[in-house]
């Protein structure tokens, strides 16, 4: 496996009782994300009772940044987590230190 040297973080802010049906958004798209997108690598779901988040580990930024103009992104992901979403997601992207 490629290493990641970059990390695209989105953090959600989504109702308790919303999360299972945005897990399924999440769980029905992860694996068409590890296969076509260039540049993924890896990508995980993290729950916390204030949010939750999903860290997709990217070859490059670069990858990272395209990913959120593909069509995945933003007609399949962002339309399908839309109406679970209590405020706007906060979308950063990190790099890996070496």
């Amino acid at each position: 496996m490629e290493k990641v040297n970059a990390y695209l973080q989105i953090t959600m802010k989504i109702k308790e009782n919303d999360r299972p049906s945005a897990a399924k958004v999440y769980f029905d798209y992860r694996e068409p994300f590890l296969q076509t997108i260039d540049g993924a690598l890896t990508k995980n779901l993290l729950v916390r009772d204030e949010d939750v988040q999903v860290l997709h580990g990217f070859d490059s930024k670069e990858h990272a940044a395209a990913y959120l103009e593909s069509e995945m992104f933003k007609e399949d992901v962002a339309k399908g987590l839309s109406p679970y979403f209590q405020a706007d997601p906060e979308i950063r992207i990190f790099t890996v230190a070496d």
